[in-house]
């Protein structure tokens, strides 16, 4: 590799690494953070399962293989702890472009491109990082009379599937939010888009409900991205894949989300390259 290649390569990925750095001492330095974005998630999982577990019936799972709604809903959970970490390392970009620093990074002689990776890829290693290690302790809880026992296949295969899967979900989400947060002056207007953005987005994924008892909602979860990644990590996860007729396959599902991923890292790539108003 010439000296040349090497020098027009290392401002991109030193700068990239930097950031992305920066991003995951500044999320574990601020332990509120940490706490609303798992706490929180945990919390609805226990109550919302134990009011509403003699209650819901997914169909096609009746009798005694029956997914309970906190086995329904794990997935779901796991999501929603990537949509809250991604929310709040979005926001970043925000409090950077107003303390100055974003400033100084977009004068400075590196491609804007490791200005997107650098912020979306540390959001994402904490996403992943926080929703991965609920996965792997939420079987454990049946054993404390918080949870039923599970059926998923929680597997050596299923986990590096599921970890798979949460990566691309957390790079989507956290590319989605970090294109808000570029053209958002305000934290209080971010929080106001994302309540009416990202929220109903991961309610009409499949993650709370099936939605398969009405014509157009169901319609508006085949249309949504987010329903693929949650589809998507149920199937890596449950290990009778009769009970998922109703579900995309496996496939279609990897290729929605990766795609969605992927769109939204180049937008947020392009957007930062030729956005003035940011950058004057």
């Amino acid at each position: 590799m010439s000296s040349t290649t090497q020098a027009q390569r290392s401002p991109l990925w030193t700068a990239t690494w930097t950031l992305a750095v920066r991003e995951v001492v500044r999320f574990l330095r601020q332990r509120s953070r940490v706490i609303g974005a798992v706490g929180q998630p945990v919390v609805f999982w226990i109550l919302f399962g134990a009011g509403l577990h003699g209650s819901f019936a997914m169909p096609g799972t009746e009798g005694e293989n029956a997914l309970s709604f906190q086995e329904y809903f794990l997935p779901g959970v796991a999501v929603l702890i990537v949509l809250f970490t991604s929310i709040f390392s979005s926001i970043s970009v925000i409090q950077d472009r107003n303390e100055g620093f974003m400033q100084g990074v977009l004068v400075a002689p590196v491609p804007r491109s490791a200005i997107v990776l650098g912020k979306v890829l540390g959001g994402t290693a904490l996403a992943l990082l926080q929703a991965f290690l609920f996965l792997i302790v939420a079987p454990l809880l049946q054993f404390v009379n918080l949870a039923p026992e599970m059926s998923f296949a929680f597997s050596l295969s299923s986990m590096i599937q599921a970890a798979l899967f949460l990566f691309w979900i957390s790079l989507g989400l956290t590319a989605l939010g970090y294109l808000f947060a570029w053209k958002i002056d305000s934290v209080q207007g971010y929080h106001g888009v994302m309540s009416v953005v990202l929220l109903p987005m991961w309610l009409l994924s499949g993650a709370f409900f099936p939605g398969s008892g009405s014509l157009w909602m169901s319609w508006i979860m085949r249309l949504n991205p987010l329903t693929y990644g949650v589809a998507g990590l149920r199937r890596t996860l449950v290990e009778n894949q009769a009970l998922l007729t109703d579900s995309p396959s496996k496939a279609t599902c990897i290729i929605v989300t990766v795609g969605f991923a992927m769109a939204c890292l180049l937008i947020d790539v392009w957007i930062t390259r030729r956005d003035p108003a940011v950058a004057s």
